[in-house]
């Protein structure tokens, strides 16, 4: 259901849409970019290495439900990927996997909801990332979470089978990071 709606294209904003109407994607900024490409990374190369699927950054729009969201990085099952490949636009299916950056400006309980709506659209995992307190809260479904701290090491052997990394490397500055 993707939607034409007169937005400032000259804005450096992004947007969501939902409920039909544009909603601002709040902006992380260097931090939130350099966590996000960290775990790209690794994701892109655990995922191609094993030919698991699809790795996507904060470019790729997926339609949930009636919604169309845009996830910092999402993955996408070769079962699921289409046969033509990967779309020109929105995504006409949920991601397996949403990995969402709280920026500083995120509302609680606006993550909340996109968690919520990430499940009851189809997605099997979320991961949330808070730059803040160094954390990962991995949503196994809405009410099922496990909360990883910088001295663990993120494990997701349901979705991405043999992926880890030490999640310090993801909030480490760039000239830090150990591969």
């Amino acid at each position: 259901m993707s939607s034409t709606i007169g937005l400032d294209l000259n804005s450096d904003k992004e947007y969501e849409i939902v409920a039909g109407q544009p909603e601002e994607k709040p902006m992380g900024g260097a931090r939130h970019s350099g966590i996000g490409v960290r775990l790209i990374v690794r994701l892109a190369g655990h995922v191609e290495a094993h030919q698991l699927g699809g790795i996507y950054g904060p470019d790729a729009m997926f339609q949930i439900g009636e919604n169309e969201r845009i996830p910092d990085v999402a993955f996408v099952s070769a079962a699921r990927l289409p046969a033509e490949g990967e779309p020109e636009g929105i995504w006409p299916l949920a991601p397996d996997l949403a990995v969402e950056i709280i920026s500083p400006n995120d509302l609680y309980e606006r993550v909340l909801r996109k968690v919520e709506e990430y499940f009851a659209g189809g997605v099997q995992q979320v991961w949330l990332i808070s730059p803040e307190h160094q954390t990962i809260t991995i949503y196994h479904s809405p009410t099922r979470t496990t909360i990883l701290t910088e001295a663990d090491d993120l494990v997701s052997d349901e979705l991405l089978p043999g992926f880890h990394c030490r999640i310090a490397d993801l909030f480490r500055s760039p000239s830090r990071v150990s591969v």
